[in-house]
């Protein structure tokens, strides 16, 4: 699933490329959804809050677009060739110089911008929003502290803990925190637990507004990661065999998301078949995509 700065920059590409502009092409193509045209509505600007996008008009409502694993907006001149099967496309937004076309978009939805609370009154403090402060922090921080039992790497990936982070940037907060991922959270230090908010948010910031994610700091191939996605690969620091296994992700009704990390720069609880290759456990089924 992407990360909160791929949906930032998204919603920031589109707010560029959109806002302030009357639409003379709005089509919804989602069952609920088909009745409604949108040509002649006038886009005010385009949010996002952690995963989801808001797409605001002037006629109070608002279009609501999740990526989940493999959602995504593509922007146009007219008349250019998509990128896409046209039997993915979920939504297309066309303003004279633009077309935004929204591909297997997931919980598209028309409401009221009022009532955009529907969507996203239940998630933590956004990692990216402007109203990102010490109090925010402090927010998260509390909520990470609530229950001490449930394993860092899962509380990181709740939305509800704090807005923003995936499986990429959990593996590479966990690593530089110099914990394991299956490390409860009761067991961290004040200290810990504070950096490993600060790390969430400055991670996402250094990368909101560029394509390529980094966090060593390393744009080259294979470079802009400490431990996500090197598995069988040498530790940047200590040279070990980074591993995975997987780890539950707080959610009933999904398989386990893959955990990166190295175990000698990691201390703590590791699950004793963590592997050393790429392989998924058997019982694990269903699709990957680029971000674990």
């Amino acid at each position: 699933m992407p990360e909160g700065d791929t949906v930032f920059l998204a919603g920031r590409r589109l707010h560029d490329a959109l806002a302030g502009q009357e639409l003379t092409r709005g089509e919804l193509r989602h069952p609920r959804l088909v009745q409604h045209d949108l040509a002649g509505r006038t886009v005010l600007g385009v949010v996002s809050v952690g995963k989801h996008l808001f797409t605001r008009f002037d006629d109070g409502n608002s279009l609501h677009s999740h990526f989940r694993m493999d959602g995504s907006w593509h922007l146009y001149r007219p008349g250019r060739p998509w990128r896409g099967a046209d039997h993915q496309v979920r939504a297309i937004l066309e303003v004279p110089e633009r077309v935004a076309v929204g591909f297997r978009l997931h919980d598209l939805d028309l409401l009221p911008t009022e009532r955009e609370d529907t969507w996203v009154g239940h998630l933590g403090p956004d990692l990216l929003g402007d109203d990102w402060g010490p109090d925010a922090a402090a927010e998260v921080e509390r909520r990470l502290r609530a229950e001490p039992e449930r394993e860092l790497g899962t509380a990181l990936l709740d939305q509800r803990v704090a807005c923003g982070v995936g499986n990429l940037y959990k593996a590479e907060i966990c690593f530089l925190l110099g914990v394991s991922p299956w490390t409860p959270v009761g067991d961290l230090t004040d200290r810990q637990v504070h950096d490993a908010v600060a790390w969430a948010h400055k991670l996402l910031a250094r990368n909101a507004w560029r394509p390529e994610q980094s966090t060593t700091g390393d744009l080259g191939e294979g470079a802009q990661h400490w431990v996500f996605e090197r598995t069988g690969r040498g530790c940047r620091r200590c040279r070990d065999v980074v591993r995975t296994a997987g780890q539950d992700d707080g959610s009933p009704d999904r398989e386990d998301r893959l955990a990166y990390f190295c175990p000698t720069c990691q201390p703590g609880p590791h699950p004793p078949l963590a592997r050393r290759g790429g392989r998924r456990p058997q019982q694990q089924t269903g699709r990957r995509s680029r971000y674990g």
